[in-house]
């Protein structure tokens, strides 16, 4: 079945191209830009309906279209009609399968306006990449299948979309025509979603019944849904408020993303606004560092400008030489932005390994990157019923409430007033791979409340008095390799030359400082965070300290290194095979972890990651624990 009409369509094609191209290119040089995605659950017609609109816009080349009517043939899930979706569908796998899985970026125009179209994947498993594609959108275009209703995955993608701040939502009915376009439907699916909308604050969406394949009030009005009084899809994409000058009105921001140093002569400080305007002459404010100037130029490709604002990308000279770097956010010096170091935070985990509290990983916020620490879940959200759910971690597409810290401050906003200083991501530090995105609710009060005390007696005197330089021999190795004999033979021979030195065991710890953690991913990461600040505040007492921990992780490992100075961590790993250190098994502990009586035991049911590029390798197998001291303590010494 295909849509009819009763009036004009809506959408026309740009008579001007024929015309006057010149003139075109003018005028589509200054039309408005509309960024929207397509989302919802598996099957609901996205890439149809994606395909439908370059289709109908005009923008498909003669030779695209004989390709698209031959793969229709050939691939294609409509018989001998056109498959609209394949135009959208690119990879091989996904034309296979009939679903999207990666998201695809389409770009087409009317007469009045731009849009950038992101088909975003409907499967849960690729939710990830629908943040992907929302993170830049102003619309979401939530498409229901009509034979179904709202589903899950519905739900899902409309909270996501609401977390990440788009505020303008189409709920677009598809498939009407499979439903013979019944208004009961139609009435009945948008008002089992508009109570869910209200539920996690959506409280305005358009309604409108389509049918992607057929046509039906895409780009014109159909006849099958005399019904419908509403604007159609296309009407609706050209005349919805940007909202381009709502920053406009906010105090001045401008991250800082690169120093431009061409010449001794000009030093200016170049990124895009996030809010507010400004002009040479206003009073700035560098935060965090809280340094004061005014603005001098205000510097362009095309030359300077009088004034700029939200949007624009600019670079800023000062009439002081002060200290500003990237990362930093130039402000109205007299309402800066905040800066703080612990925050309360939603968190939408998107990676396949579940999120390890404690853990760190890096935090870029703008143009800040800063390490940071996720605690345990205050609550897990279910899309379904909204319900806050306990939980002690965050799965795959998991979306939940944490508070976080960061290893000093960062300048922020909540994501309600900004974007760019109120969003985040988090990437594990080893893989450098994306494992979640979220959101700044407020900092908290207590990091306000927190600040450095001057100490007069510096960790250099404590060390001058002691004749040694402070360190950190970490030894590293699987539970049996000798960690704990290699390094008490190494404190003997470091005292014995009068050094000042202490051992913090492993075992030892666990009577006391860390008796309350257990042997979870989560807990070994939390004990091992701790040694790494004590051992820190005997480094600054001018300690050579030494630690024996399997400390199975890299990145913790890592952790502990970022918190020492230059050259102070030694890290020692007592490299013993698995067979060779369960064959010694002194504690019993691999016995009862093969007969199941020991969960979580390193190398047999939990892993060790080996170090990459210790200072120092230990071969048990090739030498005695006191060779394995001597070179310990004339590598440390010399």
């Amino acid at each position: 079945m295909t849509g009819t009409t009763t009036e004009e369509p809506v959408y026309k094609t740009d008579a001007l191209i024929a015309e006057d191209i010149d003139k075109y290119l003018e005028v589509h040089q200054h039309k408005t830009m509309l960024r929207f995605i397509t989302c919802g659950s598996v099957d609901d017609g996205k890439s149809t309906l994606i395909g439908r609109l370059l289709y109908d816009s005009k923008m498909i080349f003669e030779d695209q279209l004989a390709a698209l009517e031959n793969d229709s043939k050939k691939v294609g899930t409509q018989g001998q009609q056109i498959d609209f979706a394949l135009l959208v569908d690119g990879l091989a796998a996904e034309r296979e399968q009939g679903i999207t899985i990666d998201v695809a970026y389409r770009f087409f125009a009317t007469e009045k306006r731009k849009f950038i179209v992101a088909d975003c994947p409907g499967h849960e498993q690729y939710t990830r990449n629908m943040v992907t594609g929302a993170s830049t959108a102003d619309m979401a275009v939530i498409l229901i299948d009509a034979r179904k209703g709202v589903l899950t995955q519905t739900r899902r993608h409309s909270f996501l979309a609401h977390l990440i701040g788009i505020r303008h939502i189409v709920l677009a009915v598809n498939k009407m025509d499979l439903v013979d376009y019944d208004q009961s439907t139609f009435e009945h699916i948008v008002a089992d979603y508009r109570a869910f909308a209200k539920q996690i604050g959506i409280e305005e969406f358009t309604a409108i019944p389509i049918s992607g394949l057929a046509g039906d009030n895409i780009t014109t009005r159909s006849e099958n849904t005399p019904w419908y009084k509403g604007p159609v899809l296309i009407e609706h994409l050209e005349t919805v408020d940007l909202g381009l000058d709502e920053g406009a009105g906010q105090p001045f921001r401008l991250p800082v993303q690169w120093v431009n140093r061409p010449n001794l002569d000009f030093r200016g400080f170049a990124g895009q606004i996030a809010a507010g305007t400004v002009k040479p002459g206003d009073a700035i404010r560098v935060i965090p560092s809280g340094k004061t100037s005014t603005v001098s130029r205000i510097v362009t490709f095309d030359g300077d400008l009088d004034e700029a604002s939200t949007g624009q990308s600019i670079t800023l000279t000062f009439a002081d030489e002060i200290d500003c770097s990237r990362g930093d956010v130039i402000c109205a010096a007299d309402d800066p932005a905040e800066a703080a170091d612990q925050f309360e935070t939603t968190i939408v985990w998107m990676a396949d390994e579940e999120m390890l509290p404690g853990r760190n990983y890096i935090l870029k916020i703008g143009t800040q990157t800063v390490s940071a620490a996720v605690q345990q879940p205050k609550f897990r959200i279910d899309v379904n019923s909204m319900e806050h759910l306990a939980a002690k971690t965050l799965g795959l597409n998991d979306i939940g409430v944490c508070e976080l810290s960061t290893d000093k401050r960062v300048v922020f906003a909540p994501y309600t007033e900004n974007k760019d200083l109120g969003g985040f991501i988090l990437i594990d530090r080893m893989t450098n791979a994306t494992v979640a995105a979220g959101t700044i609710h407020f900092s908290l009060r207590r990091a306000q409340n927190v600040h450095w005390q001057s100490i007069d007696v510096s960790r250099e005197a404590h060390a001058t008095i002691k004749n040694q330089r402070p360190r950190v021999l970490w030894f590293t190795g699987l539970s049996g390799s000798g960690k704990s004999t290699i390094a008490n033979l190494v404190e003997q021979k470091l005292h014995a030359l009068g050094k000042h030195t202490f051992i913090l065991d492993g075992d030892n710890v666990r009577h006391g400082l860390n008796k309350d953690l257990g042997f979870t991913d989560a807990d070994r990461i939390e004990n091992i965070r701790r040694i790494g600040e004590v051992a820190r505040l005997m480094t600054d007492a001018g300690l050579i300290v030494l630690t024996s921990f399997i400390s199975p992780f890299r990145a913790e490992r890592q952790l502990a290194r970022s918190m020492m100075e230059a050259g102070e961590f030694v890290e020692i790993y007592i490299n013993t095979p698995l067979d060779v250190a369960e064959s010694r098994d002194v504690k019993g502990l691999y016995k009862k972890a093969r007969a199941g009586d020991l969960k979580n035991f390193t190398g047999i049911d939990s892993p060790y990651e080996p170090p990459e590029n210790p200072e120092i390798v230990i071969d048990t197998t090739a030498m005695s624990a006191e060779e394995a001291a001597e070179l310990i303590v004339d590598r440390v010494l010399s």
